[in-house]
């Protein structure tokens, strides 16, 4: 999205590359320290030290961002690389030439794509380490009995898992629906009716219907949209919840030894299912207004305002791995171990299964047989 006219120049291409005072090296946030770590050499320097301000993290004007109107400090250009295959936007260590992407394992090389987006004001940093995650991933595929072994064995020994922060909208409105329905009251009525030559009385239920009218309001905090495209979006949903109240001002201290990826999905185009996530919890509200044993709902008119958003990062590690010939994703959220990914299945344990049901079904016919 673009800056209205008038504004400064953009701020040059930030490059989170943060050196050593010891030795020189690039530092890495370490999830578990909480800790800017150097690998070389073993150093280790906290956040603070890096001027990390303790600020509380603003909204920003939807209307003024859809209008081109956010001030050039809210923009920021990224270095990044598109995957060819699943078209991800990510930004990688500006020393590295080529790599893998970590959402499908393609392999990239490394450009001078320029991202230019609305900075992130908020990230919630890695608390789980990559060994932490790696457990995480191998229990789930060792509780999946028609995993095939040979993937949990690669899983377990294979490459580094890829840290990444995936982008989000949030969006906070208020909101006022005023509604018309109609509430349903179940009552019953007693009738005769003739069962085996036998009159018998039973209750059937009615609904009495009456019109119903009024309003509701609700203020809307912290609506999450997820902003990216490189992963399925019910791998994504399927890590929530992410506890938003972690949420740090962003500093891209926390992105040191990550990758991070550009959204893909724009602002507007966030907030269309934003509304639709609103609407259906105005829609509860609404039939919890109506009260009764039933409700009809025909008409809401929802007026929405002040509303305002931030564009922020959250930690997941993510394994792609080409299992014979095949490529499976793994996504695990970066605070909560919580794992979605792509479920395998083993021909031959499927095979095995069919086999013992059928044997277990000849024996279970056999013995009900003798038994006659």
């Amino acid at each position: 999205m673009a800056t209205g006219p008038g504004t400064s120049p953009p701020a040059p291409v930030a490059e989170h590359r943060f050196p050593c005072e010891s030795c020189g090296a690039d530092l890495r946030f370490d999830p578990d320290a909480g800790l800017l770590t150097c690998d070389h050499c073993g150093n280790t320097e906290p956040l603070a030290q890096r001027r990390i301000a303790v600020r509380p993290i603003v909204e920003l004007d939807f209307t003024n961002a859809v209008s081109g109107s956010l001030a050039a400090a809210e923009m920021e250009e990224t270095r990044v690389s598109k995957c060819p295959n699943c078209a991800a936007e990510v930004e990688f260590d500006p020393t590295a030439h080529a790599t893998e992407c970590p959402f499908c394992a393609t392999p990239v090389v490394a450009d001078t794509g320029i991202h230019r987006h609305i900075k992130p004001r908020g990230v919630l940093p890695f608390t789980l380490t990559e060994t932490g995650a790696r457990k995480a991933m191998t229990d789930w595929l060792g509780a999946l009995w028609f995993a095939p072994n040979g993937l949990r064995d690669y899983a377990r020994k294979g490459r580094r898992m890829q840290g990444i922060y995936v982008p989000f909208w949030t969006f906070d409105a208020d909101t006022t629906s005023a509604y018309t329905g109609e509430r349903g009251t179940v009552y019953y009525e007693t009738r005769t009716v003739v069962r085996d030559g036998k009159r018998q009385t039973q209750q059937v239920p009615r609904v009495r219907w009456q019109p119903a009218r009024g309003r509701v309001a609700r203020f809307f905090d912290d609506v999450l949209v997820l902003a990216s495209r490189s992963l399925p979006k019910h791998f994504t949903d399927g890590l929530e919840p992410w506890d938003l109240t972690g949420l740090r001002p962003y500093a891209p201290e926390y992105l040191a030894g990550f990758s991070a990826e550009g959204y893909a999905i724009g602002l507007e185009e966030g907030f269309v299912e934003a509304r639709a996530i609103m609407d259906r919890v105005i829609d509860r509200d609404v039939r919890f207004d109506i009260g009764g044993d039933r409700q009809r709902v025909h008409s809401v008119d929802t007026r929405i305002s002040d509303v305002t958003f931030k564009h922020v990062l959250l930690p997941v590690w993510l394994a792609a791995y080409k299992y014979r010939g095949r490529t499976f994703r793994f996504v695990v959220n970066g605070t909560t171990g919580k794992v979605q990914g792509e479920r395998p299945w083993s021909a031959i344990k499927i095979t095995i299964a069919v086999i013992l049901g059928g044997l277990l079904a000849a024996a279970i016919g056999y013995g009900i047989a003798m038994n006659q």
